[in-house]
């Protein structure tokens, strides 16, 4: 059965680059990154825009799940509210496919550090800071990146894919 992998966590927590290496170390995966669908100059953040990249991801992840080339689809977003993936999860009702969400974590002070060196605003900072906690009420697999390799998180994620094969059916 296909998998979809949902990778997310705060800006700068190192979504991108693992799902970056996970998608690479899978064989017969695809993986959409949810930024992609926000990259609009300027960057206008409104219902209307919200909607449309909502319309948008559902629409490329429904294609991945039903395309016969894939057994894994990799999505890597920043989902601050298990409110929005329940929402996606629901635009793909009626498909069959097992969910896996993965939150990345990470101390505040790994987490400065990484967008300092990115050049992020500070703004960028604080917003990415202050969302740091709503991830850990969120019923989801963890892995806190705070003071592993890149390497050792990808290991991590695909331990969790490998177990997954016996998680309830979504769809």
């Amino acid at each position: 059965m296909k998998k979809l992998i949902i990778i997310n966590g705060t800006m700068g927590v190192g979504k991108t680059t693992v799902s970056k290496e996970v998608h690479k170390s899978l064989d017969r995966s695809v993986w959409l990154d949810g930024d992609w669908c926000w990259m609009m100059n300027p960057w206008v953040f409104s219902e209307e825009n919200i909607q449309m990249v909502m319309d948008n991801i559902t629409y490329l992840l429904r294609n991945y799940l039903t395309n016969s080339t894939f057994d894994y689809v990799i999505l890597s977003w920043v989902l601050h509210k298990e409110e929005i993936r329940d929402e996606l999860l629901d635009r793909l009702s009626g498909l069959e496919f097992q969910v896996e969400t993965i939150t990345l974590t990470c101390s505040e002070t790994a987490l400065r550090k990484r967008m300092e060196q990115d050049q992020r605003t500070e703004e960028e900072i604080k917003r990415s800071v202050d969302r740091l906690q709503g991830y850990k009420n969120m019923q989801t697999n963890r892995i806190d990146t705070s003071n592993v390799t890149m390497n050792q998180v990808v290991e991590q994620v695909r331990r969790i894919i490998r177990s997954s094969g016996d998680k309830q059916d979504i769809g």
